[in-house]
């Protein structure tokens, strides 16, 4: 028996959740990749790290997935086990008056909603945003002027060794998209806890539709996408030198530069991952020939 079938054996047992061969597609929000070899989806924190901790007994590469929301995932898929820490997970509470502890795998929108309801604001940035918490700190997530590491306090997360460690913010390195989980992808984030301010419900509402609205007049929404594609370069913004070289529209097979948004490379017709990525290069090497400026790739590459 092979060790992709002992992992598998196991999460049965334990009562994991266990396909092979899922598509990844299904769980990414550019709707691109192939198969992974086997898909795993715990209920809970503990049973998450019980999978990680077999596999690393059995040395089978794994990689965590969220909601799969700024991920580009190669056609040939991953001959790996994908845990899947996603909605299925998602747990909320209040810690006290303005603090909120959150589950890796709650969505932003879920965790937002439930500030609003309590009054808490600091978190109307992240309203909108795809995807889940543990995804938002592993990269940092921001917009409209604020970032995950404005109302971020401390993380659980599950170390290499399969123990459960809490970790102040002051030691997570974040910084412009990046966190010290970039560094090293061996730690698992179960938790996030957020410390906020009292608010009026009504402002924080308000505020959270404004952004919303925003968004949805601004950005391709309608089309699969990894949200922006490149990081913000300084000095300047993506978006903006991509319009510049006049690439809104540009087109390599199935991944289209969003004609909405220049910062934004869509799935527009069945594109598969090389589609994409030709793309990403094109408008990089049009970007540093007409403007100077070596854009940054944001999604992260399978």
């Amino acid at each position: 028996m092979d060790h992709f079938n002992s992992l598998k054996n196991y999460c049965e047992e334990i009562g994991c959740i266990c396909l092979e061969n899922e598509p990844m597609k299904l769980h990414t929000s550019f709707k691109i990749g192939g198969p992974a070899r086997l898909f795993l989806r715990p209920q809970n924190g503990e049973t998450a790290a019980k999978v990680l901790g077999k596999a690393r007994e059995l040395s089978l590469p794994v990689m965590v997935l969220g909601k799969g929301s700024d991920l580009l995932v190669n056609d040939r898929g991953l001959d790996c086990a994908v845990v899947a820490v996603d909605a299925t997970c998602a747990k909320v509470e209040l810690v006290d008056e303005t603090t909120i502890r959150c589950s890796a795998g709650t969505p932003l929108s879920q965790l937002c909603a439930f500030a609003c309801q309590h009054g808490l604001t600091g978190l109307e940035f992240a309203f909108g945003i795809p995807g889940c918490v543990g995804g938002a700190v592993y990269m940092n997530a921001g917009a409209y002027g604020g970032e995950m590491k404005d109302v971020l306090k401390e993380t659980v997360h599950i170390t290499p060794e399969g123990t459960f460690e809490t970790a102040d913010v002051s030691q997570l390195e974040l910084s412009y998209r990046h966190s010290f989980y970039a560094s090293y992808p061996g730690y698992c984030i179960t938790e996030a806890v957020f410390s906020l301010k009292k608010g009026e419900k009504e402002q924080i509402r308000r505020k959270m539709d404004e952004l919303m609205d925003a968004r949805k007049s601004k950005q391709p929404l309608e089309y699969p996408s990894a949200g922006s594609t490149f990081k913000r370069p300084p000095g300047a913004f993506a978006a903006a030198l991509i319009d510049q070289c006049a690439l809104k529209g540009k087109r390599i097979g199935g991944a289209m530069v969003s004609e909405k948004h220049a910062g934004f490379v869509i799935n527009y017709d069945n594109a598969t991952c090389e589609d994409v990525l030709k793309l990403i290069e094109f408008i990089k090497k049009e970007v540093k020939e007409k403007t100077g400026y070596e854009l940054e790739c944001e999604v992260k590459i399978l």
